[in-house]
């Protein structure tokens, strides 16, 4: 992962805003993680938080909301559970149309390729996270959508390219 306070010459852009319409605990959110490079606002009991950015899939534009995660062994996934709205958020439509994402997580940033779990990853996947977050299921139960787990795969290289 790339220091926050890395040198211009680094391969990640300027940090992303926060989409304009947000709720203004997210742009709260936002703003103290990154003061505290993840110290306030990254962490809360049995939970982790990140910073996603994506890239619009109308706009082209760069947006970066605070999402909880877990991990699967080494790997960061996310839930794109919309808070149990019967919809996916914004983000995950994004990460659909461009796979390559910006995470901040502990104070670092660095590329990620996003691909949601196929259904047997899911499965194991699903089967810890509601044990540690049981909201989860709560949010699963009250929709027709099944709630897509999105892993955060590292990419150690420069920004790889679109697909």
């Amino acid at each position: 992962m790339t220091d926050i306070s890395s040198s211009p010459s680094s391969p990640l852009p300027p940090l992303a805003p926060t989409p304009p319409r947000s709720l203004w605990f997210t742009r709260l959110h936002v703003w103290l993680y990154r003061v505290s490079r993840g110290r306030i606002a990254g962490k809360l009991p049995m939970r982790g938080f990140l910073l996603l950015t994506t890239t619009g899939r109308k706009t082209g534009a760069r947006y970066a909301v605070p999402l909880e995660y877990h991990t699967n062994g080494e790997i960061p996934y996310i839930i794109a559970s919309n808070f149990g709205k019967d919809y996916p958020p914004a983000w995950y439509l994004n990460l659909l149309a461009n796979p390559t994402v910006e995470i901040e997580r502990d104070g670092q940033r660095a590329w990620a390729r996003a691909s949601v779990a196929d259904p047997a990853e899911r499965g194991r996947i699903w089967a810890t996270l509601v044990r540690v977050s049981p909201y989860y299921a709560r949010y699963q139960r009250g929709v027709s959508r099944q709630i897509p787990i999105v892993l955060l795969h590292p990419v150690h290289a420069e920004r790889p390219e679109r697909p």
